[in-house]
């Protein structure tokens, strides 16, 4: 159901940077839609979930764990030498 067109106050838009310039209406098929009357920019937000991206990969994320986890023996020295 379409909505009427509301400025938003305060908005800013993203590309003109005009203050108070920005409408904000739904369309017929339920997208938010917010306008420019300024420099006419358009941009529409759905309410439809956006599949969720996988993990990007990264060096981490791809390394093969092969590191040896064993407890290993840690040893202090002295410095100089007080024999």
């Amino acid at each position: 159901m379409a909505t009427p067109k509301r400025f938003i106050a305060g908005a800013v838009c993203p590309r003109c940077a005009e203050m108070d310039k920005i409408m904000m209406f739904t369309d017929d098929n339920d997208e938010q839609i917010r306008e420019c009357v300024a420099c006419g920019f358009t941009d529409a937000m759905s309410d439809t979930e956006v599949p969720a991206n996988p993990e990007l990969e990264t060096r981490v994320n791809q390394r093969e764990n092969t590191d040896d986890h064993t407890v290993k023996q840690v040893v202090f020295f002295k410095a100089g030498s007080e024999d």
